[in-house]
């Protein structure tokens, strides 16, 4: 009977479970699958036989705590407070779970402390590897412990502090979890048409993700009225001012489950720096104005420098505060455009590759020459990617 993977989702914004979904769906139906999550709901449809198996959250409390903590936290955990029973029940399960189904493999998407309880049970992981400043115990032991890292973006934006030890074991998909297809041009003037945009008028979409508060709407109704020819729309969630006055031409669309469409239809965009958000613009290939969100270990700050790095976006630490930092913004980020550049960061076969990535390394987990040799680094290290 085959050996499960085991693969651990955290429910915070919508990255994690699209690319569980893609990944996950992309693999044999061989093999077996079990997902664990707070919230099986969030998935997209699974095309195969999935168990997915419902966990208390690791970092909402429920009432029921019952120890006063006035700890500091040891540097190698992130979350760990004490007297939480929904972290112990979690923790329980997976613990049971490693003992009795003897997975060949555990994947974190993401919790440092789920891949070191993996280590910890005998279980080897993979770590999905995101932006951020983590060079602290924590992070690096769920690195160094992994028999793999993956990481959900092309090599190109890979950050430049980055260990060597840690990118030779890294497999590196960018587009993972998003339908990155090339738009149809032929759709461009149909698609402006229903969203009310005149022919000829330039449209900047605004996209605030889903793993924040999102973005502050004032400083766009100060662009909408230095730039009153121009149709600004906005999607996802934005937190209105009740000191902004807003004019007729910056229009809020809220959630839409058709995002790529805005893409596909605008001139420009302003986004952070998201997972899903990232790669669905570059699939557009969309002029891009990137100002991160606040986000642990300063995740977005890192990856919008590494979009500009590469020279995918034009970075902006914040959003302009004034009619002319707007006018500057706008321009800069149309004159560094490279459409090439932004296409080449995103593949449409990554679920595929990562797929044939994980099947590799199960193969050599459970190869005869694992048996031998004692180090199952010195197994691994021919299959990374």
């Amino acid at each position: 009977m085959t050996r499960p993977i085991g693969y651990f989702v955290h429910h915070q914004g919508r990255g994690h479970a699209e690319r569980c979904a893609a990944v996950v769906n992309a693999l044999p139906e061989s093999q077996p699958v079990t997902v664990f999550c707070a919230k099986p709901d969030i998935f997209p449809a699974f095309t195969r036989q999935v168990e997915v198996i419902a966990l208390p959250s690791l970092f909402e409390p429920t009432g029921n705590e019952d120890i006063n903590d006035t700890t500091n936290a040891p540097d190698t955990v992130h979350c760990a407070p004490l007297g939480w029973p929904g972290i112990r029940q979690a923790m329980a399960q997976l613990a049971s779970w490693f003992a009795s189904a003897n997975p060949v493999l555990m994947i974190s998407d993401v919790s440092a402390e789920v891949a070191q309880l993996a280590r910890i049970c005998s279980v080897p992981h993979v770590k999905v590897l995101q932006h951020g400043l983590r060079s602290d115990p924590g992070h690096q032991a769920a690195y160094d412990g992994a028999v793999g890292l993956l990481c959900p973006a092309a090599k190109a934006l890979a950050q430049p502090d980055w260990p060597a030890r840690h990118m030779a074991k890294t497999h590196f998909a960018g587009g993972l979890g998003v339908d990155v297809k090339r738009p149809d041009p032929a759709r461009r003037a149909m698609l402006r048409d229903q969203l009310g945009i005149a022919p000829g008028q330039r449209m900047v979409v605004v996209m605030s993700g889903g793993g924040g508060t999102g973005f502050a709407s004032a400083p766009f109704g100060i662009a909408a009225r230095e730039l009153p020819e121009t149709a600004f729309v906005t999607i996802g969630r934005m937190a209105r001012d009740w000191h902004a006055t807003e004019p007729a031409n910056l229009h809020h669309h809220g959630w839409v489950d058709n995002a790529a469409d805005y893409l596909a239809a605008a001139d420009m965009v302003v986004a952070s720096t998201g997972n899903t958000t990232c790669h669905q613009i570059l699939a557009a290939e969309t002029p891009w104005l990137a100002v991160p969100e606040w986000r642990y270990f300063d995740e977005q700050v890192e990856k919008t420098a590494a979009l500009h790095r590469a020279g995918a976006a034009h970075h902006l630490a914040h959003l302009p505060s004034s009619a002319g930092a707007w006018r500057a913004a706008i321009q800069r980020t149309f004159d560094t455009h490279d459409p090439a550049l932004q296409r080449g960061l995103v593949d449409e076969d990554a679920a595929a590759q990562t797929a044939r990535w994980l099947t590799g390394l199960t193969d050599q987990l459970l190869s005869e020459t694992s048996k031998d040799t004692g180090d199952l680094h010195d197994v691994v290290h021919p299959i990374r990617a």
